[in-house]
């Protein structure tokens, strides 16, 4: 690289899918020579890829796009957000391109035309052509240059984009458009990839992770020379082979699911569901688009806790939708003590711009959301401290991802990174990040684990 080489300053909001495109829009800057700048000032130009779930984070986005314009200048947009492009250009008509969801190439369009590498410099900067690194069938296509925005023990593996429901509070299908799944020899290209260049767990993410191969009946592929059907259960068994943690996200509650608690209880993947449930009040759940069956759901989680004991579900649910009663919200209240919920958030229902649910009758004041939001917090905060007590005085796997002169912060199987709780080892011990350790558990709050070293020397 030389002082000529075009740098791009990069912004990546939302979720985990949002991180991965954003991993896929610099692998690809990074292939075709250009600098990556870790500030506004020494950027020409800069990428914000943004979040449009909800109106906090359009608000997020938005503020983003306005600081970029101030201390750069020169702002691309794209990401979900990008969907109202007249929205952001009646407030920011300065923004070079905008552009929605996963739009690699014409992200990268916009950035040849406003920051283009000179050809001159040639092999100098490493120029490679454009279209490469997204040619179809290509797998990866970035393995060795590919950035990653996770440490190195952990990634993002996404199979799949979009979405085919129409829950009447999400725009993401029109965001993101309808589901569509990676053809499954990428998939485990990928996930062959990144085991061998050192990740120890992969969080299998989409919008809709169950469904994957849904849209195309889940038809047979081929890897290593076997047919292999699209099915999360199958795609499950190749990824349990690499030998490392297998995570599962956003599975919404299909009866394929029963089908992998086996596979669970057997060790071949964490013991973990991530299945946002939404609601349990029947009326709301209708409303909301979702299955009504919360009878049901708890006689479920209860089998799926008789085949595999050790099972850690998360999920999430809106509270304040429009029409919630009193009578609705109580009955939410006692579905979490029920069910027994592990790992569990809330968000305030929340107007979405293009929601179908704008237009319900019965919206709710703020308050009262807030106030709904607060009471369910506690009692999932109550219930995970319960739950988590559980672990103390066992001996447990736990993947290391900090080392800190007096302490090691490291995870179990019933945590995902970011948004769960974490096993606190004190002392002090030659791990590095990405190390499996064998833990006692001595002790639990409401969200975390805290335990010694099992038959480990700790460092002088």
């Amino acid at each position: 690289m030389t002082k000529d080489t075009p740098r791009i300053g990069f912004v990546s909001l939302g979720c985990p899918k949002n991180l991965v495109d954003s991993e896929r829009i610099l692998s690809q800057l990074r292939y075709e020579g250009y600098g990556i700048s870790s500030d506004y000032e020494g950027s020409d130009l800069v990428v914000i890829n943004t979040c449009g779930f909800i109106e906090s984070a359009v608000e997020e986005s938005m503020e983003t796009i306005g600081e970029a314009l101030e201390n750069n200048g020169k702002v691309i947009v794209t990401g979900c957000l990008g969907a109202r492009a007249e929205q952001i250009r009646q407030r920011y008509p300065g923004v070079l391109a905008v552009s929605g969801a996963h739009a690699y190439e014409e992200v990268m369009g916009a950035v040849h035309q406003h920051a283009p590498i000179d050809a001159s410099l040639g092999s100098e900067v490493g120029v490679r052509a454009p279209k490469s690194a997204f040619a179809p069938g290509a797998g990866t296509g970035l393995a060795d240059i590919g950035v990653k925005l996770t440490p190195r023990h952990y990634a993002y593996l996404k199979i799949a984009e979009g979405c085919s429901h129409r829950c009447s509070f999400c725009i993401i299908p029109q965001l993101r458009g309808d589901l569509v799944s990676r053809p499954l020899d990428q998939v485990l290209l990928e996930a062959e990839n990144l085991a061998t260049s050192g990740v120890r767990e992969l969080l299998v993410i989409s919008q809709d992770t169950a469904a994957y191969g849904q849209e195309i009946r889940h038809r047979t592929a081929f890897w290593q020379g076997r047919p292999v059907k699209s099915d999360l259960l199958a795609l499950s068994r190749e990824l349990a082979k690499l030998g490392i943690w297998i995570r599962l996200h956003y599975l919404y509650p299909y009866q394929n699911l029963d089908a992998l608690l086996p596979m669970m209880a057997e060790g071949a993947i964490l013991p973990y569901l991530d299945m946002p449930l939404q609601h349990s009040s029947a009326a709301i759940l209708r409303a909301m688009r979702r299955p009504a069956a919360s009878e049901r759901m708890l006689e479920r989680i209860e089998r799926w806790r008789t085949i595999c004991p050790d099972l850690t579900l998360r999920s999430t649910f809106i509270v304040g939708f429009p029409g919630e009663t009193d009578a609705d919200f109580e009955g939410l209240l006692d579905f979490v003590e029920a069910a027994r919920i592990d790992r569990g958030g809330c968000f305030s229902y929340s107007d979405i711009e293009g929601a179908a649910s704008r237009e319900l009758p019965g919206q709710l004041p703020q308050e009262v959301k807030e106030e709904r939001r607060r009471r369910l917090m506690e009692r999932l905060a109550r219930i995970s401290r319960e739950r988590l007590a559980r672990h103390v005085g066992k001996v447990e796997t736990v993947l290391v991802d900090e080392v800190h002169n007096d302490h090691v912060i490291a995870r179990g199987a019933g945590d995902a990174p970011e948004i769960d709780g974490v096993v606190v080892i004190d002392g002090a011990w030659e791990l590095d990040p990405g190390d499996f350790v064998e833990v006692e558990i001595t002790a639990s709050d409401e969200h975390d684990l805290h335990g010694r070293m099992h038959d480990y020397e700790e460092a002088e």
